[in-house]
Formats: C-alpha cells, structure tokens, sequence
C-alpha cells in the first residue's frame, strides 16, 4: 500500500491501475476527470487538517482525517474554504464521491459515478454508465449524461441538459426541475417535486408515452394531443402519446406547476 499525507499544493502521479476511487472530504473542491494515461492527482489548496491519499489495490482514497462532530462545528463557523483537489483517472474507473459541504464536478467517466453533498453543488458533464447524485441543499447540473441517472435534492434546482439517458430519475422537495431532452426515444424519464415546478422541453417529434399530474398546481403543454382531466377537483391529469410512443415521461408535483414544452426540429 502506497500513502500520502498532504498538508500543502502538490502534485502526485499515481503509476499502478486504479480501478475505484473513494473521496471523503468534510468541505472542499472535487474535480474529477476521466482520461488516458496515469492517474494524476493535484492538491492546489489545503487546510488545517492534512489529506490522507492511500491507493492499496486498484482502490485510490483521498480524504481527510477522522474528524469528530465538534471540529465540524468549527470548521463551519469559520466558513474554511476547504481543500482543492483534481484528479484524473482512466474513464472507466467506479467513482464514489462524498463531502459535507462543497462542490464537485465530475466528467468523462463511463462506468459508475456515485456523489453525495450535504450542502453545495455538483456538476455531471458526459457521463454514461450509472450516474447518482444527492444533496440536501443545492443544485445539480446534469449536460450531455447518458446511460442510467438518477438526481435527488431536497431543497435545490435539478438542471438537465443535452441529455440522452435512457433511464432518468429527478426528485426534489422543494426545488425546481429543469430538463431540455434530446431524441429521448425510448428513455423512461420520471420527474418529481413536491412544492417545485418542472418544466420538461423535448423535440416535437418525440415518441413518448406521457402522464403529466398535479395535486393543486397548473398543467400547461405545447403538445395539443395531450388530454387533460375534466372535472372541478384541483387535481390535475393530462395524458396522451407522442408518436409512436417508444419511452415514457412521467412527472408530478403536489402544489407545483409542470410545463412541456416542444422544441422544433430545425432547432
């Protein structure tokens, strides 16, 4: 086993296959980058508290050490930046990302990303495989994503863009739902906010199976064969097919208002 103590800016190229890699960071910066060559990793910033990175295995870890509940405390009080770490990895590499407070951007990976934020923001750009990100408060932003994705917040706006994932699952209490689909084909999309909106933006020759529900908030939709429910109950219903119907779009709110938008073809 190979390890690192890190307490200030250096630069680090890891020679032996790395097939996973685990970041557990109380706060920072986390930009991770799927390429070719060697692993290569650069601490541009650090803070009090050094980083241990160990690689045993094909596993690369990267985190701080233990700290207890009250040095947390402290460390938010002080509003520390935290570190700042890049590391590039080869495409393929599991990623398996976590911090209390921060950002982090990944990209280029191609097998399974996982990140986990407490509060802050996460950036997804041309991931495929199975890609998860949850935070508690804040945003994720999801461009050029395929394969299988999945988006859960509870009090921020979930962004997704030139997308062609063939499996997407965004849920958030209290944010919003953007999404801007590319031939969704047969992707089964499922959208959910409880006191958010979505709105939804898909090519107007789309196949897709729809079901667009509110409890009390306002259905509006650029796609006239689309039925909405008859009747004097705030509930509201509007569903209909697209084409030929090939994936499904799914989305409801409690108190939110959905809007399905068509883009034309020439766009």
């Amino acid at each position: 086993m190979a390890s690192w103590t890190v307490d200030g800016p250096r630069r680090l190229t890891i020679a032996e296959p790395v097939d996973q890699l685990v970041v557990r960071l109380a706060t920072g910066r986390v930009n991770v980058v799927g390429t070719e060559g060697p692993v290569r990793i650069e601490v541009n910033r650090t803070d009090r508290q050094p980083i241990i990175i160990e690689h045993r295995d094909g596993r690369l870890s990267v985190r701080h050490r233990k700290l207890g509940s009250w040095t947390l405390v402290f460390r938010w009080l002080a509003r520390q930046a935290g570190p700042e770490v890049s590391i590039a990895i080869p495409a393929s590499t599991r990623v398996d990302l976590r911090l209390a407070e921060g950002s982090v951007v990944a990209s280029g990976l191609t097998e399974a990303t996982k990140v986990d934020v407490t509060s802050g923001q996460v950036t997804l750009m041309g991931l495929s495989g199975r890609t998860m990100a949850r935070l508690i408060s804040g945003p994720v932003e999801a461009l050029g994503v395929s394969g299988d994705l999945t988006m859960e917040t509870v009090s921020g706006e979930l962004i997704l863009a030139d997308g062609s994932a063939e499996r997407v699952r965004a849920s958030t209490v209290s944010g919003a739902i953007t999404c801007d689909l590319d031939s969704p084909g047969k992707s089964e999309i499922q959208l959910g906010a409880t006191s958010g909106s979505v709105t939804v933006r898909v090519p107007e020759d789309s196949d897709l199976d729809v079901h667009l529900h509110t409890t009390s908030g306002q259905i509006t939709t650029d796609f006239p064969q689309l039925r909405v429910g008859a009747g004097l109950s705030p509930v509201k219903d509007s569903r209909g097919v697209l084409g030929a119907g090939g994936g499904s779009l799914r989305a409801s709110t409690l108190s939110g208002s959905i809007v399905l938008l068509a883009r034309r073809t020439a766009e």
